[in-house]
This record gives C-alpha cells, structure tokens and sequence, in this order.
C-alpha cells in the first residue's frame, strides 16, 4: 500500500520552481555517486549546475527548505565550522538526502534511462553468457565447489543475460519503424537501408553459431544445476536478518526460489522446452522478417520517384485543384475533363426522374436525393431510391402531445407548491397529474427521512422544488381523494415551495 505521504516527494518535479529544485536534486544525487553524505548551502550554490540565473543565499535557503518540508531532503545543524558563539547561534545547517529522496532520484533516473534506451541486438552479450556457463561447468565439476565464486558467476550470468533481454525486447519491439520509413525521405531509408541490413546480418550470424553452444552447455549444466543454485541460495541467506530456525529456513526457500526462477528463463531462452520455440529464435526469425520489410519500403520510395500512379494521390490532387477554381464554370469543366461525365445519365433515378441523355449538368433539372445518400454516400437497396416518407404530421402530434403534458405539469406545480404549510388531511381533491407529481415528491423527502418521527426537508432532482414533511402525531390520520383512488396514511404538515 502506497504510503500517503510519499506522493508529496514528488511535488518538485511539478512545482512552480521545478527547473531549480531539480537541479539542487541532481547536485545531492551528484554528491551521492560520490560518497559524500552532507553538503552545505554554499557548496550546494556553487556546485549546483543551475539552468537558469544562480538564485542568491536567502533564496536558495528558502528552496532547501522547501524540499526539507517535503520529505526530499533532511536537515541538522551543522557545528563542524563553529568557532566563535556568535557562529553557534547562527543558523546553519547540513542537508542530505532522506530514503524516500533516494528512491525518487533512482526512480527517476531508471526513468529517463528507459525513454532514452534503443534496443540493441548485443552479440557481445552471447559471448559473455557462453563464457560464464563454460566457467560454471568446470566448477561443477569439482568435489567440492567454491560458493563464493558459483555465487559471483550467477549474478554475473543474470546481469548480462537481464541487459541482452531487456535490450532484444525493445528492439523487437521497434521492428515497426521500418514500416514507417515508407512515409520518411527519401535519403534518410538509403542511408538507413545498408546499416541496417549489415547490423542484422552479423548479428543473425552470431546468434546462429553462439546459442547452439550455449544451449548444449545448458543441457549439460542441467544435472548440476540445481546444486548451484543452492549454493548460491545458500550463501545469500546467510546475509539475511538474523532469526529463528524457521526464518532462517525461510529466507533460503524463498532465494532458492529466485534462482530456480531466473536459471527457468535462461533455459527457455535458449532450449526448446517441447511447447514452444525458445525466445533466440523468436529473435532470429524477427530480426529476419525487418530485412524484407525494409526492402518494401524502399520499394515503395522506388515506385513514387518512377511516377507509378496512386489512385489515392491522384484524387487528393484532384481536390486540390477543384479548390483552386475561382468560378463554378471552371468547375464543372474540370469535372467534364477528369470524369467524361457530361450527361446526368450515370444516377440510379427512377425512370421518370431520369433526365434526358443529351441533358448537362448545369440545365438538368433539380433531383430528390434521399437523405442516407447524402449521408453515407450509398442507399439501401440497389436501384432507386426508396420515396421519402412525408412524417410532418406525426411530428406535430408528437409537439402538441408535449405541449399539454407540459401544461398538466405545470397546473400540477401551481396546485401543489403554493409556499404555504398546511396538512395533508387538508389538500382535498387531487387529479391524476397532481397527485403523480405529490407521490414523486414524498418519494423523495421520505427517502431522506431516517426516522418516522424525523422532519425532513429536500429539494426535487432537477432544483426546481423543495419539499418540508413533518409528521404529526402517530395515531393522526390523512386521507387525499384522487381520479386514482384513496390515498391514507399518517398526517403530515407539508410545504411545497418552489425555489426561485
């Protein structure tokens, strides 16, 4: 669970000031990196690359204590340069780095790592982990091996093969880019296109001949392997807090667990576990298909600089120039010439819509065109369009409905709230309309009303309304007469106002 104060360690990436905080933050990462545990305000002013004017001592102090404030940094006095009791008393200070300003800054700084990171396809990578594994096996092969040593090739082993991963993942995800050289320059896909083609063909090169040694060195290591990992596991745990027996025993599953885990994915990676290919190959066969791909986007460029023709280039013209014409007369020409369309003869019209063959554009007469037409550029059905039904006087019917429905509402409002108390046993006849909107009404306020004997006031949905209930005595009664029948129950004084 998030913490709910470790939101505010980042309230300088965002603040007013985020340039200057952000650089007093790289100053302490700085400083870190370099095993210094304190720093002063004035070698924070003079080593702080600031990005814009160096701010002056008072206001500097105001920034660090701002970060201070949000848990970024912490403060305490500093004596180390006191020499008089006028120095005692005045207020200096030594600033570091809290946990939670570490874990911002490493947070961070993992963060632009991965923006900035392109993948890489990392040959030397292959070499290292072969290296590694060959080493293993000699060990493995003695009575007794050293676990300090099993310990340091693994994490070795988990780090290079963690990059070479991390590493093929972006690459093979940026695979797309080759698509997207079909919209680049020209110069830009030739100059790529050769760097390209070479990197992939060494790379394919290296990891045909290396991972077919290293999966048989994992096939021969798989024996073995579990006895290192335990070594391994083993020597970690002795790091771990000290405990009881059960911890202890704890803390060396739980690493144990970790080492299986990452010896699992080593192995898939390189050895056909009967299911699926292993992700070298997966690899392979990418960094093959981008050749291809690469070439078809140079095809592309090829056929554009030959003038082939683009259907959907020549109409985005065309449309261009129908925009460049200064008269509908030139319009119509640039129709005429770009389509061959002088007679109206090509709609599909009923015959008696239909004009003559010989007729223009200009002198046909004006046509019905049904709406989905216009909307959608296609009909229905083939042939003509279907005759537009004439819904006028369904429309007027439907706005004189709504018209006397409203009137019945707002008769009913000036019947009920007439901001006025009085008891329900004293409303007297109500119609239809009146009563609906009295029963929505003491819907809501008994919604409200926690308690039977509790007065409740509440406003209607839409604002326009409040509504006051108090209940009387228990044993009271009230009866309203309606066109819907009888309605009893407890009385009640009620106001209805409306709110103005």
């Amino acid at each position: 669970m998030q913490h709910p104060e470790s939101a505010r360690l980042f309230r300088h990436v965002s603040a007013e000031r985020a340039d200057a905080y952000r650089a007093i933050m790289d100053c302490f990462a700085a400083a870190r990196r370099q095993f210094r545990l304190h720093l002063r305000s004035d070698e924070i002013l003079h080593e702080t690359r600031w990005r814009e004017r160096m701010p002056a001592a008072e206001e500097l102090d105001g920034l660090l204590a701002q970060l201070v404030d949000w848990g970024n940094l912490e403060a305490q006095p500093d004596t180390a340069r006191v020499a008089t009791i006028e120095d005692f008393y005045r207020k200096r200070l030594l600033y570091r780095l809290t946990r939670g300003g570490e874990a911002v800054e490493a947070g961070l700084a993992t963060f632009a790592e991965t923006l900035s990171r392109h993948g890489e396809l990392q040959s030397v990578a292959l070499d290292d982990i072969l290296a590694r594994l060959n080493s293993l096996a000699v060990l493995a092969q003695a009575d007794a091996p050293d676990a300090a040593k099993v310990h340091e090739i693994l994490r070795d082993l988990v780090h290079v093969f963690g990059s070479l991963a991390d590493n093929a993942e972006a690459f093979m995800t940026g695979l797309a880019r080759t698509i997207e050289l079909q919209r680049a320059e020209q110069d830009a896909v030739m100059a790529f296109k050769k760097r390209l083609i070479d990197y992939l063909e060494r790379f394919i090169g290296e990891l045909v001949t290396k991972s077919g040694r290293i999966a048989q060195r994992l096939r021969d290591l798989q024996d073995q392997a579990e006895a290192l990992l335990a070594l391994a596991a083993e020597r970690e745990a002795g790091d771990a807090a000290p405990g009881d027996a059960q911890a202890e025993s704890d803390a060396y599953a739980q690493r144990l667990s970790v080492w299986r885990e990452r010896w699992r994915g080593l192995s898939r990676w390189f050895v056909a576990d009967g299911r699926d290919k292993p992700q070298a190959e997966l690899l392979r066969a990418s960094a093959r298909a981008a050749i291809p791909r690469l070439l078809q986007a140079v095809t592309t460029l090829n056929e554009r600089r030959a003038g082939r023709s683009d259907r959907a280039a020549d109409f985005r013209r065309l449309a261009l120039w129908f925009a460049a014409c200064p008269e509908p007369a030139q319009t119509h020409r640039l129709w005429r010439a770009a389509f061959a369309l002088s007679p109206a003869r090509h709609l599909a019209l009923s015959p008696a819509e239909t004009a003559a063959a010989t007729s223009p554009w200009g002198e046909a007469p004006p046509v019905r065109i049904h709406p989905r037409l216009r909307e959608t550029g296609q009909l229905a059905t083939r042939g003509g369009p279907p005759r537009i039904r004439e819904r006028s006087a369904e429309r007027a019917q439907l706005a004189h409905r709504l018209a006397e429905e409203s009137a019945q509402t707002e008769a009913a409002r000036q019947r009920l709230a007439t901001g006025q108390e009085t008891r329900l046993s004293e409303l007297g006849t109500l119609d239809r309309h009146a009563f609906r909107l009295f029963l929505s009404l003491l819907g809501d306020a008994l919604a409200a009303q926690r308690h039977p004997d509790q007065a409740v006031e509440r406003s209607t949905g839409d604002g326009s309304l409040t509504i006051r209930l108090e209940p009387l005595d228990a044993d009271s009664r009230a009866e309203i007469d309606t066109e819907l029948g009888h309605f009893r129950g407890r009385d009640h004084r009620l106001l209805i106002r409306p709110i103005v």
